[in-house]
């Protein structure tokens, strides 16, 4: 079975880091660029950074500086790292899985992780 499951999701203050994994199951990851996006309540779905299959990487203007992508293939999973968290950064966190970070349809989707940020 395919499948992708988000993990690290959580309550943190403002200022504060979380790490979210994106582990993948009956593929490897090695042959994917993989996407986050996340959904906050009332918004539509937005990207937030992608990681190529070479390991070049992207970030929304929203969270450069902030997030870090990065991708670790013998554990098959990708990591997204996040600092500086604020309250706008809460929504549900979703990984995707693509051939390619532009151009293609995501056809594998975990089913989210929340992020809350909040005093």
């Amino acid at each position: 079975q395919l499948q992708l499951v988000e993990s690290g999701g959580g309550l943190v203050q403002p200022g504060g880091s979380l790490r979210l994994s994106c582990a993948a199951s009956g593929f490897s990851l090695n042959y994917h660029a993989i996407g986050w996006f996340r959904q906050a309540p009332g918004k539509e779905r937005e990207g937030v950074s992608c990681i190529s299959r070479g390991g070049g990487t992207n970030y929304a203007d929203s969270v450069k500086g902030r997030f870090t992508i990065s991708r670790d293939n013998a554990k098959n999973t990708v990591y997204l790292q996040m600092n500086s968290l604020k309250p706008e950064d809460t929504a549900v966190y979703y990984c995707a899985a693509a051939p390619a970070c532009l151009g293609y349809e995501y056809n594998y989707w975990g089913q989210g992780t929340q992020v809350t940020v909040s005093s």
